[in-house]
């Protein structure tokens, strides 16, 4: 049985035939409406969708008599018109499930359509030179209704025809019949206005830059609902800030789009290699070959707003409490199961080193990271919080693609060190909320500990925290703009016997505060341009050292 489709409206020909016999000639569908007892439209609901679905799922056989119909009583004003339809022409096969559905409204073109797939089937009566096909008043008020409809049915094959080109031009031309391409496009412009190197204490650079970063995700489903993502990045934002190097000698105002140094300017790197698919209907389990395990378990909301990628926070820090921020790209499995509307639980595992046969290395010999998360969100999706907590070890000299050992890589100097020649394990606790006040204020707050052991020599304590505000269609539809504040890692305890550079025991001096702010303007549905600062006091945390402040200008397109 065949299918009409009118922008998104399913009409069945049954549907449509109804009243091929029964309108007098030379009036509009809409005059004879008056007789439908309760006219209904045509526009289906979720389960005539799902009853059209299983239609078209299934080859019917043809209806040889009306009261097949379970719809369809003798008594209907119709009945003679469908018994004709059904048994002397054919027309009609029905839903399958033995209705006809036939008190609904139409339109003139709908009208047409079904008149000319009715003459369609005239036509196949008569060329089969089979005997009592149509009385003479039947062929005459079919040949006046194609009078009255010719206009109708010209527009509707010229539409039918464009239709069926630009179909045969858009199958010519995609990019794959499994594959989607999205890419994104940084044009960065920066520069350091404030604040020194914490390590030679000189001025850092007032050098402006103008930077990119590129790319490409091609997401490949197989089933329709599995998906396997590859993930192409390449660029030259250099990084502001990294432990003993960068412009400020320390991970304080690191940005979040810089290239990692284990790669030369714009080169291109294979940064995500996964395949996600569903067990059951309520887990979804993820293998990555190259990829973060924290970020792959694809938690229905973060609690973080500032988290994302070419937009949203422009530190590193702001993105992410330190407990997401232990691990690295690498080998790995993540696991997110819904245990209902409101709960849900998201597990890990992933091997930074995973991919290395040397010593120290490999899948379970090596660094990794544990992590997990069980978040609850209301029952108006408006509050979320997240509870989570990670396992981590180190061994010692291995090195990460992020170009780090072990830590949060934010945050000072000693909160991201490790005893030379030992290992090192973490265990981290993190807890993240998100509250939208209204469509256009949302707040978040996060606080992280982490407990570091440095194998062999004793213990450190390092904590964290932030808080924001965000304010979606700030100015225009689609805009956003945001303020931040935290305190980015600090190692706040070490034992007596432990020296991490700065002598046995000591930890950091004082306490350093984040302050970050940007808006987010949306130039239009591709493209958006964000201005935004970076502010930290007490660098390093420690207070001899002058405020330094970032100017970033940063525009983003998105295909």
């Amino acid at each position: 049985m065949k299918n009409i489709t009118f922008g998104n409206i399913f009409v069945t020909l049954p549907t449509l035939l109804v009243a091929l016999l029964l309108i007098p000639t030379g009036k509009s569908v809409a005059q004879n409406q008056d007789s439908i007892s309760t006219p209904q439209t045509l526009i289906p609901d979720n389960s005539t969708i799902n009853a059209q679905a299983t239609e078209n799922q299934s080859e019917e056989s043809p209806l040889t008599s009306v009261s097949q119909l379970s719809d369809v009583q003798p008594t209907d004003w119709a009945f003679q018109a469908l018994q004709s339809l059904v048994e002397r022409y054919g027309c009609i096969a029905g839903y399958p499930n033995q209705t006809f559905r036939g008190n609904r409204a139409l339109t003139r073109y709908e009208f047409a359509a079904g008149l000319n797939a009715c003459l369609d089937q005239v036509n196949k009566l008569i060329a089969s030179s089979t005997n009592n096909l149509a009385t003479r008043q039947d062929l005459e008020t079919l040949e006046k209704l194609t009078g009255d409809f010719r206009q109708e049915l010209t527009q509707l094959r010229g539409r039918l025809d464009n239709l069926e080109t630009r179909t045969a031009e858009l199958e010519a031309n995609q990019f794959s019949t499994t594959t989607k391409l999205q890419g994104t496009v940084q044009f960065v412009l920066g520069s350091v206005l404030a604040g020194n190197n914490v390590i030679t204490k000189e001025a850092a650079p007032r050098v402006a830059t103008f930077q990119n970063q590129a790319r490409l995700v091609l997401n490949t489903s197989f089933t329709g609902k599995d998906q396997l993502r590859l993930t192409l990045s390449g660029g030259n934002i250099e990084s502001l800030g990294a432990r003993g190097t960068g412009i400020f000698g320390t991970f304080d105002s690191r940005t979040a789009d810089n290239r990692s140094p284990r790669f030369e300017p714009n080169q291109i790197v294979l940064g995500g290699i996964r395949y996600r698919f569903p067990i059951g209907k309520n887990t979804q389990f993820n293998i990555f070959a190259q990829s973060d395990g924290a970020n792959e378990i694809g938690l229905s909301g973060p609690t973080n707003p500032f988290e994302g990628s070419a937009s949203n926070g422009i530190s590193r820090f702001s993105r992410r409490n330190m407990v997401f921020n232990y691990g690295d790209t690498g080998p790995g499995i993540a696991i997110l199961h819904n245990f209902s509307d409101q709960w849900q639980l998201g597990l890990s595992y992933s091997a930074p080193n995973g991919d290395s046969p040397l010593p120290n290395n490999g899948l379970f010999t090596g660094r990794y990271v544990a992590f997990s998360q069980i978040t609850y969100f209301s029952p108006k999706k408006n509050f979320r919080v997240g509870l989570s907590y990670a396992n981590t070890y180190s061994p010692p000299g291995t090195t990460g693609q992020g170009g780090t050992n072990f830590g949060p890589a934010a945050g000072s100097n000693l909160a991201n060190s490790t005893v030379r020649g030992a290992g090192t394990v973490g265990n981290l606790y993190g807890l993240g909320a998100l509250y939208r006040i209204s469509p256009r204020v949302t707040v978040n707050g996060f606080v992280g500990y982490s407990a570091h052991r440095y194998l062999g020599n004793g213990d450190g304590q390092v904590w964290n925290w932030g808080a924001g505000l965000t304010f979606p269609d700030l100015g225009k539809k689609g805009s956003l703009g945001a303020i931040f504040v935290g305190m980015a890692p600090t190692l706040t305890g070490l034992d007596k016997n432990v020296d991490l550079g700065a002598g046995k025991g000591q930890a950091d001096k004082d306490t350093s505060l984040h302050i970050e702010g940007w808006y987010q303007y949306k130039l239009t549905d591709n493209i958006e341009v964000t201005p935004g600062f970076i502010w930290v006091t007490a660098p390093n945390s420690d207070a001899n050292n002058p405020a330094s402040l970032v100017g970033w200008l940063r525009t983003t397109f998105r295909f």
